[in-house]
């Protein structure tokens, strides 16, 4: 090392600066692994359901001549997200030049080019298959347990029986042995459109499985796992959702912010929207994009397809009620399972709850009560109807009073966070909340009337002399 013009030896640095040499090629190395592990920018990490993914296990039941078969099962175990019509789709590239002899329970989107066999033609021979679930209704010697629901998969806290969803594969020109298979890559999951990352296949224990009298128990010869988390980012560039506030103490009616889910701009997006007493809704609706599900909203100032409106009701002296809303203003999708999560400190006190179902999330452990999942009863409200006059479930929630924190001031009575089918929703800002009258600016009307008084007697008194 030369300072200056003096050369020192590494033996003659100063000892802090001997530990840092040696320390250098340990912290290269550190730093290096850290940026080959980091989660990429893809990836999210949702606070209320920290450890909700799609599961996606690939169970090898039995090998063939040149391959094997696999019953592959998609588990959902996030608490709220569930998958809506129409549907997942899922996709991987093979690792060799493997086929799909034939599957049970769903399909490939696409059959590919098959030109070089002869006899039994494949079911589908893209090295990048699509594949899909089949409908409700399909014939029984088509199906196999948990198929079959037009790719909707009910989240794991709504109807845990509902949360996976399955099909059976057959692969063929692939490896017949645990040494021999390869897996699978690059898995991708559309539900129904982008929003999940998918990682690696990794080798796990076999599955087990009991037999229904519990007398036996079998096993996979090989199993795989490939774990797919959610991004609301990923999902749509904007917002779907948007709440609105209201109160008995107050007449203001706080609306969504402006523009919260997008702006009507006719001139660049015609057709962006649409009138509810437009003469040609009809032919709207049914126009293009009928059949893609994209989004058809009534015109608003905040143009979400999905307003929550939180009012607070009543306010008894043990108690004090809300009333939520949910509105529907997308004139081209019904949300069938719908839910909510809302975040508010009084769920801990929640005493009765009217018409839709209630389930407690803790995200920071059972000390704290706070996080609530809500939706509606199954053929009583749990399908949000399109835009219209009946596009709209409401409930109505009574919670118990704690002396130590209750109070309406300072915007307390309003939800901290609220999530509609698992999408974060906008809320106003908070200092456009409604405002307890004694908190209002009227509240110093007195003291600037008897300024004026004051001015008034002195100006009397000085023109008297």
């Amino acid at each position: 090392m030369e300072v200056g013009s003096v050369t020192m030896s590494s033996s003659s640095y100063p000892p802090i600066l001997r530990f840092v040499s040696k320390l250098a090629p340990f912290a290269a190395s550190l730093v290096l692994l850290l940026i080959l592990n980091a989660p990429t920018s893809t990836e999210a990490f949702d606070s209320l359901d920290p450890n909700g993914n799609i599961t996606i296990k690939w169970d090898v039941m039995q090998w063939t001549p040149d391959g094997y078969v696999a019953v592959v099962t998609m588990f959902n175990f996030q608490q709220y997200r569930h998958i809506q019509a129409p549907g997942w789709t899922l996709g991987w590239t093979w690792a060799k030049k493997e086929v799909i002899w034939s599957m049970v329970g769903a399909q490939t989107t696409e059959q590919g080019d098959c030109s070089k066999f002869k006899g039994n033609i494949p079911h589908c021979c893209k090295r990048d298959p699509t594949v899909v679930d089949l409908l409700p209704g399909t014939p029984y010697n088509m199906q196999i347990a948990n198929c079959c629901k037009a790719g909707v998969i009910s989240s794991f806290n709504q109807d845990p029986a509902s949360a996976a969803s399955s099909f059976q594969v057959s692969v063929g020109l692939a490896g017949t042995t645990n040494k021999t298979v390869k897996l699978p890559k690059n898995f991708t999951l559309k539900a129904p459109g982008p929003g999940y990352t998918c990682g690696l296949a990794k080798i796990v224990k076999p599955t087990k499985f009991v037999t229904q009298d519990g007398r036996r128990t079998t096993q996979a010869l090989m199993t795989w796992n490939v774990t797919c988390t959610y991004s609301q980012f990923l999902a749509q560039k904007t917002p779907t959702c948007c709440v609105s506030l209201s109160s008995f103490y107050n007449d203001t009616i706080v609306n969504c912010p402006t523009c919260s889910c997008g702006c009507q701009n006719n001139n660049t997006q015609p057709g962006s929207c649409v009138e509810g007493d437009s003469p040609y809704l009809a032919s709207a609706i049914n126009g293009p994009g009928k059949y893609s599900y994209q989004p058809l909203v009534q015109c608003t100032s905040h143009m979400c397809p999905i307003r929550v409106h939180w009012h607070v009701k009543l306010n008894y002296k043990d108690y004090w009620r809300v009333k939520i809303t949910i509105t529907n203003f997308n004139y081209r999708m019904n949300y069938t399972q719908w839910n909510l999560v809302v975040q508010h400190p009084n769920f801990d006190n929640l005493t009765q709850l009217f018409s839709f179902n209630y389930k407690s999330i803790t995200p920071y452990g059972a000390a704290i009560n706070d996080t609530a999942m809500l939706w509606g009863i199954k053929f009583y409200n749990d399908l949000l109807m399109e835009a219209g006059p009946y596009g709209n479930v409401q409930s109505e929630l009574l919670f118990r009073k704690d002396a130590n924190t209750f109070t309406f001031d300072k915007g307390w009575a309003y939800p901290r966070r609220i999530y509609f089918n698992g999408d974060n929703c906008v809320m106003p800002p908070p200092d456009a909340y409604p405002w307890l009258p004694n908190a209002s600016p009227l509240s110093k009307r007195p003291f600037s009337l008897r300024v004026r008084v004051f001015w008034m007697v002195l100006m009397g008194l000085l023109l008297f002399v």
